[in-house]
């Protein structure tokens, strides 16, 4: 069953009608710290489902979306009486829509659930498409699940208590799903400015519709990542090594959209290799994350130890084989390419010429 997206600022309204949909059953409330001292407030006291809903707080960040919460998750569903009917309303960025779409798929073997994405992304990411799960033995979304969330309630309100590391993280995803769209869409996603993005909330609440309705096209097509969906891993491979590299070795975490773009250029110089990936846009986009995002600085040594996370990532078919989706142009992916550590190295070489 396709989720039902939902785009509204009217949030409290949206949840009631989709648990009224869901049989008004009890809800079970998932956020992190965070989120429950910025963003419920904001819906709680015009939210019927809210008002009689019992709520767990997970400390906030991506380093808490482990093993040892998911069980604490389980042991408060049990405890509080959750059944086979209950719902869980998922309130808050990926992580907490990650972890608690996890807990909600297996507790009792699967409950209903609605994400209600408060980060940008959140919204454009973590929260659409079904993927569910935790971080294991210092890798990312290394146990997981495909159970997808029976509404995603998305909006704009939520995000102008985020900092601007948070909405740019977010709105790397978006320029991913622009580039796996067209040139078009690329174009207007660059355009925008990001550094102010509540100053027009409607045109990014637009251009959020359309990256989602990407990703939701994809995902409908393709629900079990059997062939096109792989195209959403694009930045993904490079981008979830230097978010694992900089956990593990570097004992400082890195925001996910950040480890995406930097991830994405490595991987577009990679497609000009061995795709002829348009130059002029490769540099356009290099130049765009640089301003961006920045710089994530690694050098020569740094390769070995980058190349072996990358064959743990889940699409290789076998730790030799390092699986990209990479592009011919914009809106032409190429999924399940491999790439010779040879050719890795020098990607990586001249994503440090680019950005450094």
């Amino acid at each position: 069953m396709p989720q039902d997206l939902i785009f509204t600022n009217h949030v409290s309204e949206a949840i009631d009608r989709t648990v009224s949909r869901l049989g008004n059953q009890p809800a079970f409330v998932i956020t992190d710290t965070n989120t429950a001292s910025l963003a419920l407030p904001l819906i709680a006291g015009r939210c019927k489902a809210l008002a009689t809903a019992k709520t767990f707080s997970l400390p906030a960040g991506d380093a808490n979306k482990g093993l040892d919460s998911l069980s604490g998750i389980w042991r408060w569903l049990s405890a509080s009486g959750a059944t086979r009917s209950s719902i869980v309303i998922n309130l808050g960025g990926g992580m907490i829509t990650d972890i608690g779409g996890f807990a909600a798929a297996t507790f009792k073997r699967g409950l209903r659930f609605i994400n209600v994405p408060t980060t940008l992304l959140g919204a454009v990411d973590a929260a659409v498409g079904g993927k569910t799960g935790i971080n294991f033995s210092g890798l990312k979304n290394e146990v997981g699940a495909f159970a997808p969330a029976d509404a995603v309630i998305i909006s704009t309100m939520f995000f102008s208590s985020l900092p601007p590391t948070e909405v740019k993280s977010g709105y790397a995803e978006m320029i991913k799903h622009g580039l796996l769209d067209g040139k078009k869409a690329l174009a207007d996603l660059l355009k925008f400015d990001i550094s102010d993005p509540m100053a027009d909330p409607d045109a990014l609440l637009a251009l959020l519709e359309k990256s989602v309705g990407v990703k939701a096209r994809i995902v409908a097509a393709d629900p079990k990542e059997t062939g096109l969906r792989k195209a959403l891993n694009l930045g993904h491979t490079v981008g979830h090594a230097f978010e694992s590299f900089a956990m593990t070795e570097m004992k400082s975490p890195i925001p996910h959209g950040y480890a995406v773009a930097w991830g994405m250029v490595v991987e577009l110089i990679l497609s000009h290799m061995m795709l002829r990936f348009p130059a002029e846009t490769l540099h356009t986009v290099a130049a765009y994350v640089k301003r961006t995002y920045g710089y994530f600085d690694i050098d020569c040594d740094d390769y070995p130890r980058l190349i072996e996370i990358m064959g743990h990532d889940k699409k290789n078919t076998s730790p030799d084989k390092i699986n990209f989706t990479l592009l011919r142009s914009p809106g032409q992916p190429v999924t399940d390419l491999t790439a010779s550590t040879d050719d890795i190295r020098a990607a990586l070489d001249i994503y440090r010429d680019l950005l450094a």
